[in-house]
This record gives C-alpha cells, structure tokens and sequence, in this order.
C-alpha cells in the first residue's frame, strides 16, 4: 500500500512537488539535528572568546 494512498492518479508534477518537499524537509530536519549537537560547543567558543576578550583588554 502506498503511503499517499492517491498517488497513482497524481500528475508528474504533483508527484515531483512531493518528492522536492520530502527531500527538503528531510534535508532541513538533518541540519535542525547538526545545528543541535554544535550549539553546546559555539556557545563555549562564545563564552571562552568573551572571556578572552575581557582578560586581554
């Protein structure tokens, strides 16, 4: 069974659309997760620059 279940009386465009929107959703969904796990380490690379900074000033 397919997962849309009209698919098969979708015109090519309309099926080329959902393709194009599932690969960029699933593109967006795996840099959402990147960003996720680099977000605790840019955030210490801030506070240490911050730091830096101040220490230097």
């Amino acid at each position: 069974m397919p997962l849309i279940p009209r698919w098969r009386f979708m015109t090519d465009e309309a099926k080329a659309l959902t393709k194009r929107t599932a690969v960029s959703a699933g593109v967006v969904l795996l840099v959402l997760l990147v960003f996720r796990a680099l977000l605790p380490w840019l955030l210490l690379a801030l506070a240490v620059y911050w730091i830096w900074t101040v220490v230097n000033r």
